[in-house]
């Protein structure tokens, strides 16, 4: 008889059961029940929202509702700082350095939950309040290898967040949209259309030359993202191209997420 803590109540058919152990000793049972209902019909009828991701706010809305990165790893920097230092003073093989591996191990851990429950609760937010939901498909892997930022934008998980909004969308019948990554949203005044030759990343506010509208660089950009997802859905086409070609011809189109309708 093995006893288990379950974090939430289920109805339905138990189809497969995971067991699986983590490195800071515990397990977990993966539980896959089929419930027998089917997803709702992919609607697009309903307030749209664009989100831009980024380090010094983690998520920009084209509301204009900025939120906080949380920075988990640097709230527990110290501590796993002591507890690998520890670890590094160990006898290789000993027990006792199997003991400071597992104390990593945790710190780890609570990183990870700390990291999974904001996105959880923030993902579940923006659904609820929703019906259009737009990102920009990040190259992920391609900005890690930046040294200086490398360890920020790992820490950010904006991969596992947009994962998050794209099955959390479906779920409720509403529509996840990626916007191709070389679209110009930062560069491109949401106002008028005009849009600027060059913009470095150090500036946060821009006047557009054209209009003088004065831009906040990131909730402009979340404007944009959103107004091209439902660019996109009144062509009913993942095309992105915007005024001409404005993106190389190797880069990856913009995806639009539907719902499976059985």
């Amino acid at each position: 008889l093995v006893y288990c803590v379950r974090h939430r109540e289920f109805a339905g058919t138990i189809k497969t059961v995971t067991i699986s152990k983590n490195p800071d000793g515990k397990y977990y049972a993966s539980i896959l029940v089929d419930d027998g209902l089917e997803l709702p019909s992919q609607s697009s009828d309903g307030k749209a929202i664009g989100i831009d991701l980024g380090l010094n706010h983690f998520a920009i809305t084209s509301n204009g509702s900025k939120y906080d990165t949380p920075r988990h790893l640097a709230k527990h920097q110290r501590n796993l700082k002591r507890k690998q230092q520890k670890l590094s003073r160990k006898k290789k093989g000993s027990n006792n350095r199997q003991k400071a591996r597992g104390k990593v191990a945790k710190v780890h851990s609570k990183i990870s939950r700390c990291r999974e429950d904001f996105l959880h609760k923030l993902s579940r937010k923006i659904v609820n309040e929703n019906q259009v939901i737009a990102v920009e498909n990040l190259n992920v892997k391609a900005m890690v290898p930046n040294h200086n930022l490398a360890k920020a934008i790992s820490d950010c998980s904006w991969g596992m967040f947009c994962t998050m909004l794209k099955y959390k969308a479906e779920w409720e019948g509403k529509t996840y949209i990626e916007v191709d990554r070389f679209f110009p949203s930062s560069k491109t005044c949401h106002v008028c259309l005009n849009q600027v030759g060059s913009l470095s990343l150090d500036v946060r506010t821009w006047t557009c030359e054209h209009c003088k509208t004065i831009h906040d660089r990131d909730i402009n950009a979340a404007i944009n993202i959103r107004d091209e997802s439902l660019r996109i859905l009144s062509l009913g086409t993942s095309d992105t191209a915007y005024r001409g070609d404005i993106r190389p011809k190797s880069g990856r189109k913009s995806v639009l997420r539907q719902s499976p309708v059985k």
